[in-house]
């Protein structure tokens, strides 16, 4: 019976924050017929679970508010399908650290109260309906660490994942919340606020151990992360762009249809995954020159993939990193766990080739890998003209 309704009733901000969902429809441009089942949900549930995000609100918010982050949490960086989920599950394996769960990215606003009965239950629904998660064959574990911008899309409009709801909006919700670009300064401090109010609940979460953070928008916004965190430590890794191109492909098309309210055209798809992949390489490769030398570490994500244990050495000893030690154990019963992972696999045609050399040359470049040629000359062909809107956003900034 779950899965047959869970085409209908699920959808990533379906635990999240009632006023913000009212102000993303506002300004969504239009919602496509097919999907109104799927907005009444979103909406349905967002509704009737506001009385408990006004309870954790009124029984924790002091106590949010004086909790210190601290001073040095790990950002990992870089391109999504990069590796990044990869890293991050082995270094939270360390004990020494914190993080942002998945339950807490799914119910920000109530996840302090619910961990004792809520989570079993939607754990429950989680394993019957998503055993694992969409865009690979990772288990999906509450208990699990997950991206902070989940958590912030819950709570606010100020969300680049966003776009994966309102698809004909992307370029708006990609500029703004993954590049910081365009917001006013009373914007900016508003998404500043929310994303400091996730930190301070992992932190209270965790009892106040340095926050391991991993979201691939976080490349985008380096300077500003910095100004909130002076002593922050960097982990950036990276991949080759031709294989991060078919994996992104991979989880717009597995992600879209069990989260969109507007349709798009595989071919607006593929203009999306071109140009927000070199908007946000091109910021991350010119601004990591911010960060302090000794609070960065840059990992490919082959080598990290063919020898982890090595490679996390490296990135304890290259940011200074106490403990690997006596976490030593932990990485390795994780990586036994996940030894028969199945990666999903995709075919690297001559037109790929010559879409990622025509647009992210630059990419294959800076990162180090080999420029590779198609086997035969690409045949000339009537080329089409895809247009990118950026809707008026409306009300979403009301």
């Amino acid at each position: 019976m779950i899965q047959r309704l869970a085409p209908h009733v699920e959808h990533p901000l379906a635990l999240g924050s009632f006023r913000s969902w009212l102000r993303l429809l506002k300004g969504s441009g239009g919602i496509d017929r097919e999907f109104l089942p799927r907005v009444f949900f979103v909406t349905l549930s967002t509704f009737l679970t506001s009385p408990l995000r006004r309870y954790e609100s009124l029984r924790y918010d002091a106590a949010i508010k004086s909790t210190a982050i601290h001073p040095s949490p790990i950002f990992i960086i870089g391109h999504w399908r990069s590796g990044t989920t990869f890293l991050h599950n082995l270094l939270c394996q360390d004990e020494n650290f914190g993080y942002v769960s998945t339950f807490q990215a799914m119910a920000p606003g109530f996840c302090l109260i619910g961990e004792r009965v809520l989570k079993p239950l939607l754990a429950d629904v989680v394993r019957k309906v998503h055993p694992t998660r969409l865009i690979d064959n990772i288990p999906l574990s509450l208990d699990a660490p997950q991206e902070e911008d989940f958590a912030i899309a819950n709570m606010s409009p100020y969300s680049f994942l966003h776009l994966f709801t309102f698809p004909r909006q992307a370029p708006f919700f990609f500029g703004r919340y993954a590049l910081l670009d365009g917001l006013s300064g009373h914007e900016l401090a508003m998404w500043k606020k929310v994303y400091l109010m996730v930190l301070r609940k992992a932190t209270l979460k965790a009892g106040g151990k340095p926050l391991v953070l991993k979201s691939p928008a976080g490349s985008g916004r380096i300077r500003t992360l910095l100004e909130l965190f002076p002593d922050a430590k960097f982990i950036h890794i990276y991949r080759n762009p031709y294989r991060v191109f078919l994996s992104t492909m991979w989880a717009y098309k597995t992600v879209l249809p069990k989260s969109q309210v507007q349709k798009v055209s595989p071919e607006q798809i593929e203009a999306y995954v071109l140009k927000f992949y070199a908007r946000l390489m091109r910021r991350l490769l010119a601004d990591k020159a911010c960060i302090p030398a000794e609070n960065l570490v840059e990992v490919r994500f082959e080598d990290l993939e063919a020898a982890p244990m090595e490679q996390l050495h490296n990135i304890y000893e290259g940011l200074g990193l106490p403990g690997f030690a006596r976490a030593e154990l932990a990485f390795r019963a994780y990586l036994a766990s996940v030894a028969n992972y199945q990666k999903n696999r995709y075919e690297l045609t001559d037109e790929t080739i010559v879409k990622v050399n025509d647009h992210w040359r630059f990419a294959l470049e800076a990162l180090g890998y080999p420029l590779l040629e198609p086997s035969s000359p690409p045949r000339p062909k009537k080329l089409r003209r895809v247009t990118i809107r950026i809707p008026s956003p409306g009300g979403l900034m009301a």
